[in-house]
């Protein structure tokens, strides 16, 4: 049976995130998430990726044959990686060099190919459009919330270089929660990292077991005997 749209959000949210559950996109992930703003920035352009890649799978899935597929989905989604990144040179050139290397890698996201394959070539388009949406935006939160620990942790602000992304008045959206030179470097390295994701995993596994445990509520049917036969 064919899930929900509200299934669809869930799972990309939650129940199946990509950065979260999934494990996957690692790379850019823990690398570019040093800051606010550079997470955020790489998970607009996945987010965009996802959508439009997903939808043009399942818009031509019909018309592919199966034995070429896999080069098709690339060659469908490097084209939308091209077009992003040549959007970001052009508009927002002081995060496209932050960003770097980082913005073409996105074709080898392991999480957009999977879509594909696995969502987008068995869908329609809108159901495609939604579950690239839906996973997009769990994949920049969990981006997000990691770029968030590192920074604070790390040089002690938020929103820094927000500039980059916002034009000059996002100058004045930086935060300073307390001195740079009293931040522990370790977290803006590869190994704070590693670790801001592990408490993350760690957070999202002490939830779900919690909404496991929970008692179901006696008024729901699952709670209600059978009823008798005889």
């Amino acid at each position: 049976m064919n899930s929900t749209y509200l299934d669809i959000i869930r799972d990309g949210l939650w129940s199946n995130n990509p950065g979260l559950v999934q494990l996957l996109g690692l790379c850019p992930l823990l690398a570019i998430s040093g800051t606010v703003i550079n997470a955020f920035g790489l998970g607009l352009a996945t987010i965009v990726t996802l959508v439009v890649s997903n939808s043009l799978v399942s818009l031509l899935r019909e018309y592919v044959r199966p034995e070429i597929r896999i080069p098709v989905y690339v060659l469908i989604i490097a084209s939308a990686v091209t077009a992003i990144e040549l959007v970001m040179n052009a508009w927002f050139h002081g995060l496209f060099l932050v960003l770097g290397i980082f913005i073409p890698l996105i074709v080898t996201n392991c999480a957009i190919i999977g879509r594909a394959e696995a969502f987008a070539s068995r869908n329609s388009v809108p159901r495609a459009a939604v579950d690239g949406l839906a996973m997009g935006v769990g994949f920049t939160g969990v981006l997000v919330a990691i770029g968030a620990l590192r920074e604070v942790i790390g040089q002690g602000s938020l929103l820094d270089n927000a500039h980059l992304l916002f034009g000059e008045w996002g100058r004045e959206l930086r935060i300073e929660i307390f001195p740079q030179e009293h931040g522990f470097l370790l977290a803006l390295l590869p190994p704070g990292a590693f670790l801001a994701m592990g408490l993350l995993i760690a957070v999202k596994n002490v939830i779900d077991a919690r909404l496991e445990a929970r008692p179901i509520p006696s008024g729901t049917p699952a709670a209600q005997p059978a009823a008798s036969h005889s």
